[in-house]
């Protein structure tokens, strides 16, 4: 679960990379169990090459000298802190390893994030750790997947198969005491069965309109006429 601070450190960053130039996308599985980059950006020189850079969150020391794999692959590689936790870790980032520390931003005004960043230490260009053709590939797989969840976002609940919906019905119902009054699943059985009972009650009143339209129009026969 990503903490407050660290879903605003995040916002910024994504927004940081894109004044910049850059595509990014967050959350990028690496080929060949290089881990998982926090943040991943693409930019495309004017001599045509790709420069990769990746972005490696941190917002605690635990989480600083946690065992977790940091998953520096890229051209340029950063930790990106605050201010306070940079202080405390600064003698033991690598060398080649730059820091971008979070600045929030005093007052914000019409802008798409809380904070920027400043350079604090510059990294080191080196090699691609894995095979740039690869990195494409989980790149765009992760860009797709920010697409999806847009378009589940856009499309509302007509993106997922009555099926999903169902499943997610009952799930909430599991999580919640039955009796309680916001028990959605609950609700939305009462809701279906009124709307069973209107649409009924619909139909009968159409068949009592149509019954006396009819009865009202009647015609008596006129007696059978006998053949000659």
């Amino acid at each position: 679960m990503k903490t407050t601070l660290t879903q605003e450190i995040e916002k910024a960053l994504y927004y940081y990379c894109i004044e910049l130039g850059g595509i990014v996308v967050e959350e990028v599985t690496m080929p060949d169990e290089q881990g998982i980059v926090d943040t991943l950006a693409c930019f495309f020189k004017p001599n045509a090459e790709t420069e990769w850079r990746c972005y490696e969150l941190k917002v605690t020391k635990a989480d600083f000298y946690s065992k977790a794999k940091l998953s520096f692959i890229g051209h340029y590689n950063y930790f990106v802190l605050t201010e306070e936790l940079y202080k405390k870790v600064q003698d033991d980032i690598p060398s080649e390893i730059g820091v971008l520390v979070y600045r929030p931003y005093q007052q914000v005004d019409d802008l798409p994030a809380d904070g920027t960043f400043f350079i604090a230490k510059k990294p080191v260009k080196r090699s691609l750790q894995v095979e740039e053709s690869a990195l494409t590939q989980r790149f765009m797989a992760s860009l797709f997947r920010e697409v999806q969840k847009a378009k589940r976002m856009s499309y509302g609940t007509s993106f997922f198969s009555t099926e999903q919906l169902y499943k997610e019905l009952r799930r909430r119902l599991a999580e919640k005491d039955s009796l309680q009054a916001d028990n959605y699943y609950q609700r939305f059985i009462e809701d279906v069965q009124s709307a069973r009972i209107e649409s009924l009650e619909e139909e009968l009143r159409a068949l009592e309109q149509d019954y006396e339209f009819l009865r009202q129009r009647q015609v008596r026969r006129r007696p059978t006429e006998p053949l000659e």
